[in-house]
């Protein structure tokens, strides 16, 4: 194992010299860092995290806040947990995944165990209860969502009420009268996620304002309750032919029960489909998208973190525009 002393003699210095130079906690000179980061470099060393940890006061980890509950899609859940990572290490940290839904009293411990420098929280809800403990906690902390409150922490998501209006504004432009939305499992309503709040509140504010007829439908992540969606929409709006749905656990089982009851994508009913671009790339059909921006929104989280342990980082809330690309799915109301 390459150690301090190894790095010590190949670049000429003593030490403690390395040591600063890895630490930042003493000023050297400009030619003598860059000769002790070569010889990083060459030989391939690495910091023990224990000594490192104890010699900074940090530890090189992120935690993320990550509940896996059975009503969220975890195949697009760990594209955000995948982007988180790839940034962290980008920035020479590794990531501790917390899944188990603890709620405050796990931010407590994992901020008592001192086991993370800062702490990245998914699954936030619009009352979102965990803040007070949050702003408490003495470390920086970055929402992946934005409750209704934010307080002073910082939070970055999609502008999902943006989303929702591009998406209806599109139906519209095609000249769709009458469209509905399915949403996410009625759990998520229930718990008040704030991603979905905000798409339902965007949806409805985007059709009432176009003079459009629109429903919405919570949809759990089954067949038989995709099977039974899709009857009741089709039943109580037999002239629709505008479709948002905002659930990638159904997407497919959308499409199969409209092909089942004989309508046609695009031609009897266009469908916008809120998610990841390449998931609507699977698709026969390949689906027009508001994209789910989850490699951005991992790296603008981590990159928030970070300034926020540089100290050059103050609260702030970012929401990223929608993006629509149009596929196979939509067309002009026939």
């Amino acid at each position: 194992m390459i150690t301090i002393a190894d790095v010590a003699r190949d670049a000429g210095v003593a030490p403690s010299t390395v040591s600063y130079v890895l630490s930042g906690k003493r000023s050297i000179s400009l030619e003598t860092r860059r000769r002790v980061e070569a010889s990083v470099r060459k030989l391939g060393f690495h910091p023990h995290a224990g000594a490192r940890a104890l010699a900074s006061s940090r530890t090189q980890v992120l935690a993320l806040v990550v509940p896996l509950r059975t009503d969220i899609h975890v195949p697009v859940v760990m594209r955000f947990v995948t982007s988180v990572v790839t940034s962290a290490r980008k920035h020479d940290h590794d990531v501790l995944l917390l899944t188990a839904d603890e709620g405050p009293d796990g931010l407590r411990r994992v901020a008592g165990s001192a086991s993370a420098d800062a702490i990245l929280v998914m699954d936030v809800e619009a009352d979102e209860p965990r803040v007070p403990v949050l702003q408490s906690l003495l470390r920086p902390v970055v929402l992946i969502g934005v409750p209704d409150d934010p307080a002073d922490l910082s939070c970055v998501d999609l502008d999902f009420t943006a989303a929702a209006a591009r998406s209806v504004q599109h139906l519209a432009d095609l000249g769709h009268t009458e469209v509905a939305l399915i949403g996410p499992s009625p759990t998520v309503y229930e718990r008040g996620t704030s991603f979905a709040g905000r798409f339902l509140r965007g949806f409805a504010a985007s059709a009432q304002e176009r003079g459009l007829r629109a429903t919405n439908h919570a949809c759990a992540p089954s067949y038989a309750a995709v099977r039974e969606c899709v009857a009741k929409i089709l039943a109580g709006q037999p002239e629709l032919t505008g479709l948002v749905v905002h659930n990638e656990a159904v997407l497919g089982g959308v499409l199969a029960e409209l092909e089942r009851h004989g309508r046609r994508v695009p031609a009897d009913v266009s469908v916008v489909a809120v998610c990841p671009e390449d998931m609507a790339a699977q698709y026969s059909t390949p689906l027009t998208t508001v994209a789910i921006p989850s490699d951005d929104v991992g790296r603008i989280a981590v990159e928030m973190a970070m300034r926020q342990l540089e100290g050059s980082g103050s609260a702030e809330v970012r929401l990223l525009s929608p993006k629509l690309t149009q596929g196979g799915s939509t067309a002009r109301r026939r």
